[in-house]
């Protein structure tokens, strides 16, 4: 992805980026360093990027597929969400579910795992035996958390 850097005076500490034209503009603060515009930079090609790949998965189509395979409710919606510390949420109370699309990337196991996992709190809100119970429907279970384990995924 080519990028273009527009510095600016009037910009005190947001950062912009959008695509114009196949270009991602990002919009910095003429004040950074070289440093912290690659940085700025980094990170925004990155969101750019998975928001790319998210455009390949079609999530309602696969909750629904997972939901009947494994037997479990079919979520009310399901987006992909821009979710730093989760790999995804769920509100029972209204069905919604959110996947961090950080997932987007990954091996269709482990985004099909956290599927699964938000669904079954439709059934079960916390992660006790009952939910537990629901979980090991998916049988790429213990594959997929030792994946998300190796991403930097902390069990509580």
């Amino acid at each position: 992805m080519d990028v273009e850097v527009v510095r600016s005076a009037k910009r005190r500490k947001t950062i912009e980026a959008r695509l114009v034209d196949g270009v991602l503009r990002v919009q910095l603060p003429g004040w950074m360093s070289a440093n912290e515009e690659a940085v700025a930079v980094a990170k925004m090609r990155k969101r750019f990027e998975r928001a790319e790949e998210t455009k390949r998965i079609d999530l309602l189509a696969r909750a629904i597929r997972l939901a009947e395979q494994h037997a479990l409710p079919v979520p009310a919606s399901i987006c992909w969400a821009e979710q730093q510390t989760l790999w995804g949420t769920c509100q029972p109370s209204s069905g919604a579910i959110r996947i961090s699309s950080r997932l987007a990337g990954w091996p269709d196991w482990v985004l099909d795992y956290v599927i699964v996992h938000e669904l079954c709190h439709l059934l079960e809100l916390h992660h006790n035996a009952a939910f537990h119970d629901l979980e090991a429907r998916y049988p790429k279970k213990e594959r997929a958390i030792g994946f998300l384990i190796a991403q930097g995924w902390q069990f509580t």
